[in-house]
Formats: C-alpha cells, sequence, structure tokens
C-alpha cells in the first residue's frame, strides 16, 4: 500500500521525491483546455452542463493527485503517454503538492457552489479565471504559479523548480530583451488595436458561402 500513496517519485540525483514537470505540463494543457471549451459554452450557450461535468472531472483528478498518487491521475497518465519520448524534466514534488492543494481548494469550491447548490455568480466566474490563468501558465510558460507562493508559505526555498528559476543566475544573452524588441512588442499590440480600430465593421460581416460566390459569378 505505501508505495501506490506516495507523492513524488525517488530518482538518483535528487535528495527529495521528485514529479516530471513535462507530464504537468502536458496534463495542465489537457485541463486548461476542457476548462475553457467548457465555459465557451457557458458563454455562449448559457449551458453549465459541460462546465459541470469538467469541474468534477478536475476535482477527481487532483484529488487522486493528492490523497494517492500523481501517477494514478488520468490526465498526468495522459500527459505521459504524449511526452514519453521526451527525457523528464524533474522539479520538487513538495511545491507541486502545494500548488495542487490550491487548486483542489478552488475545485471543492466549485463543486459546492456550481454543482451540489446549482447557483453561479461572480464568486465562480472569478474561480474560472483564476484556475485558466494558473492552468494556461503551468502549460504555455512552465511557470507554477501556485509554487510561487509555497516560500512564502513555508519560509524555505523550493528545490529542483523548472528551468531551475529557483536559483539566482546570470541570464545567458540569448534570454535577454533588448530595448529594440521591446518596442517591437508595443508595435506589435499598437498594430492589433489600430486593426481592431479600423477594421472591426468589416469584419463583423458574415463570410459567405465560397461555392455559393463562385456560382453566382458564373450565372
Amino acid at each position: 500500500m505505501s508505495k501506490i500513496r506516495r507523492f513524488g517519485e525517488e530518482v538518483d540525483g535528487y535528495s527529495i521525491p521528485v514529479l516530471n514537470e513535462r507530464e504537468i505540463r502536458a496534463a495542465a494543457g489537457i485541463l486548461f483546455l476542457m476548462m475553457f471549451i467548457s465555459i465557451l459554452q457557458v458563454i455562449h450557450t448559457n449551458s453549465f452542463l459541460m462546465l459541470k461535468f469538467a469541474v468534477i472531472i478536475f476535482l477527481a483528478d487532483i484529488s487522486i493527485r493528492i490523497f494517492i498518487n500523481p501517477k494514478y491521475a488520468p490526465t498526468l497518465i495522459i500527459g505521459r503517454l504524449f511526452i514519453r519520448n521526451q527525457t523528464p524534466e524533474y522539479v520538487g514534488a513538495q511545491q507541486k503538492k502545494f500548488a495542487w492543494i490550491i487548486g483542489l481548494v478552488l475545485a471543492i469550491t466549485m463543486f459546492i457552489l456550481l454543482v451540489l447548490v446549482n447557483s453561479y455568480s461572480p464568486i465562480t466566474g472569478l474561480i474560472c479565471f483564476v484556475c485558466l490563468i494558473f492552468l494556461f501558465f503551468e502549460s504555455a510558460f512552465g511557470i507554477c504559479l501556485g509554487c510561487k507562493f509555497y516560500s512564502m508559505v513555508y519560509k524555505e526555498k523550493a528545490q529542483y523548480c523548472p528551468g531551475e528559476v529557483c536559483d539566482v543566475k546570470s541570464r545567458h544573452d540569448i534570454q535577454k530583451t533588448s530595448l529594440g524588441q521591446m518596442l517591437i512588442v508595443i508595435g506589435f499590440l499598437a498594430f492589433i488595436v489600430l486593426m481592431v480600430y479600423f477594421f472591426k465593421d468589416n469584419f463583423n460581416v458574415a463570410p459567405q458561402n465560397l461555392f455559393a460566390i463562385e456560382n453566382s459569378v458564373h450565372s
């Protein structure tokens, strides 16, 4: 039983239990996609059916991670299948557990309010937004926002962070951003704003069937 109920794996060269960050990111991407589509359905159809199922799935998955073993969590297993040919990137298990406990609290709150009470409010909306932000940062950037609070609560530095971000070190030249590059980003954002301002009315016109246009031209 002790081999089943555990948190993290013992790996040679690491002094504490660790997890594979690559499969965690993959699982976060799966959960983000599920939650994002569910929220879009609420926005466009006012149907909460898919979101209720998504909340239950999220709660069940993260409960398995925390109370049984991350290696048996369904989304982590699926993520492992996708990245099985990639070299593992090991991260400390303890800070991940802390981050997932935050996710568990949010999931339980959503389950009570949305599924049991069958209600929605700014609270459920805010929780959905926070969950999306957490999942997006994990899957897209490899940044565990929940792990950032670990050092604040436990007053100790987390070990084996993704990309060694816990270690103070100088950036390589390839990691540095110049003033010119920042101006490019600002210019690109300005381009997006201007494009929306000048073309929103034109782009708001519904597209026509291409083959219907072709038939009308020939007729």
